[in-house]
């Protein structure tokens, strides 16, 4: 080989590795140079994980919100394992009552992991709200809780009413929701209404039927104070759509019983056997004496 073709050979080569070179470089920065003051995703990673490390224990389930013929998929991890320490669950109802709904000890594996079911079916499940599930591990400092939405069962403890009913005022009133809980229920004979309660945590619908007796003639629904328009009115049963968030909907009729409607019949009641009391005692003292 000639001084002239090695120095082609060395050229050709050196070309070569200047061209993977810069290929390697490109790869390795491209997105440092597209985007220099973004975080190195390794290191972001490293951080996540870190961070799920230091606490102490979790705890999710495979939903946010559950009827009541649901079962709830609870899963969970601790940081440090304790041999022979088990995890303490508690399930407290809805505000406002916070009654306590199951209670259990769960076994560590040794991955550090943990997992069971709980059903919705039950008597003390029936209620619509917010159920806190808590968790502990060894002590109570050592804690996390996983909140779920229950939603189409009853609105109200106490109230008597049956699933897909709402208490207002003493009235059940057939409903049904998506989206929400209803909370509380009143009817307000002053405003002739219906007003509900409720807690939105997504785009939803609500649909009520109150009895004739107790509110009529509706024709104008009210979204947190103001007039609402995406609604359905068929006779007494009207069908609300409300953005998340929501708070109150009003129903308003030409009539609606007062809200303490037994203690104003009572006291008509006795106003009307006061006034025939009187009333006959002064015809008694009118009559003429013989």
């Amino acid at each position: 080989m000639n001084t002239r073709t090695s120095y082609v050979a060395i050229a050709i080569i050196a070309a070569v590795l200047a061209t993977s070179t810069t290929a390697v470089f490109a790869q390795g920065t491209y997105d440092e140079m597209a985007c220099p003051d973004c975080p190195d995703p390794e290191s972001i990673m490293k951080k996540e994980q870190a961070a799920q490390a230091d606490i102490p224990i979790r705890v999710w389930t495979d939903k946010a919100v559950y009827d009541h013929k649901s079962t709830i998929t609870i899963e969970g991890s601790v940081a440090a394992l304790r041999p022979g320490t088990e995890i303490g669950l508690r399930v407290i109802g809805p505000a406002p009552w916070n009654n306590i709904v199951a209670v259990d000890q769960l076994k560590v594996g040794s991955d550090g992991k943990y997992k069971t079911t709980l059903s919705t079916a039950g008597d003390s499940w029936k209620y619509d709200g917010t159920y806190t599930i808590k968790v502990t591990y060894g002590n109570q400092q050592i804690n996390n809780k996983a909140l779920v939405q229950l939603t189409g069962g009853v609105g109200s403890i106490g109230s008597g009413c049956a699933p897909g009913e709402l208490a207002a005022s003493k009235q059940c009133v057939p409903f049904s929701i998506t989206g929400g809980t209803v909370t509380s229920a009143m009817f307000n004979g002053a405003s002739k209404s219906l007003i509900i309660n409720i807690n939105s945590f997504d785009d939803g619908m609500i649909t009520v039927k109150p009895s004739t007796d107790a509110i009529r003639g509706i024709f104008m629904v009210l979204v947190d104070g103001e007039e609402w328009d995406d609604t359905v009115i068929n006779g007494n049963e009207v069908t609300v759509n409300f953005p998340a968030g929501t708070t109150e909907i009003e129903i308003i009729g030409t009539f609606a019983i007062p809200e303490f409607g037994a203690i104003a019949a009572l006291i008509l009641a006795i106003a009307i056997i006061s006034i025939i009391a009187v009333s006959s005692k002064a015809r008694l003292n009118v009559l003429p004496k013989y």
